[in-house]
């Protein structure tokens, strides 16, 4: 390759690195002034208590339906799986404003499951239990997918072999089918949590933004822009950083599968 030709891609690398980048140096450069005094305001340490509870539990219902679904449609041929993937996963691509409304319409005071739980008092809509639910509905799709993958992926001789040797279905799947398909399994976790965590659109409209009750670190942030920046930039910082720690675990996670 010619020096004229490294020299365009490396301009061409370098600006699209630059238009990644400076947004994010961007809020680092004037957060980290005021950073320290934000921490101390009240809301911060609220809104990061609810995110970081809601999107483990959130996380958590996701692993725990997730993975016997995961399971059953990586390995368990039957017709309209491509359609029930298809149902799954759609809420990935979906607008928030969509699943926000869809949550609403199936969850609201006269929505159609809402208005039969309302008169036995369970209220969904702008509770903690709407935050779960809506980070629940755009992040679980997320670690589905990556468990169909993690399954697909294992060496069905393997369970096999130990059927043959007289071995459970349950037990093959939790000695041997388990721990092979782990690997993608926690990548699909952290993916699951670092969604849940950014969740903002479909939370808004579901579940609202109350300090100290529903407002989660990205609904702070936007409720901050116009009562104090320091306090929104430091929100921000925070979600960088702990999302910047789970990509880099998957990363190494990734590799290690790998080697």
């Amino acid at each position: 390759m010619s020096r004229r030709a490294l020299a365009i891609w490396g301009l061409l690398l370098g600006t699209v690195l630059l238009f990644f980048a400076l947004p994010l140096l961007a809020i680092g450069w004037r957060g980290a002034g005021g950073f320290g005094a934000a921490l101390r305001d009240p809301t911060v340490f609220a809104a990061l208590r609810l995110s970081l509870v809601t999107s483990l539990v959130s996380t958590g219902l996701s692993i725990l339906v997730g993975t016997p679904l995961g399971w059953v449609l990586a390995t368990k041929p039957f017709r309209g799986r491509a359609l029930l993937e298809t149902f799954i996963e759609l809420p990935i691509v979906l607008p928030p404003a969509v699943a926000g409304i869809g949550l609403l319409m199936a969850f609201g005071r006269r929505g159609l499951l809402g208005q039969w739980l309302a008169p036995l008092g369970l209220e969904i809509v702008f509770t903690p239990a709407a935050v779960v639910l809506a980070q629940s509905f755009v992040a679980a799709p997320l670690y589905i997918r990556a468990a169909i993958s993690a399954f697909r992926a294992v060496d069905p001789r393997w369970p096999q072999v130990a059927a043959t040797l007289g071995a459970s279905p349950w037990r093959i799947f939790w000695q041997i089918t388990l721990p092979l398909a782990g690997p993608g399994l926690f990548g699909g976790v952290l993916l699951c949590w670092a969604r849940a965590l950014g969740e903002f659109g479909a939370t808004i409209m579901v579940a609202g933004s109350f300090a100290g009750r529903t407002q989660t670190m990205p609904l702070a942030i936007y409720a901050s822009l116009e009562r104090d920046l320091n306090v929104a930039l430091a929100l921000a910082l925070l979600l960088i950083a702990l999302t910047f720690l789970l990509l880099l675990l998957l990363r190494l996670l990734t590799r290690l599968e790998h080697a």
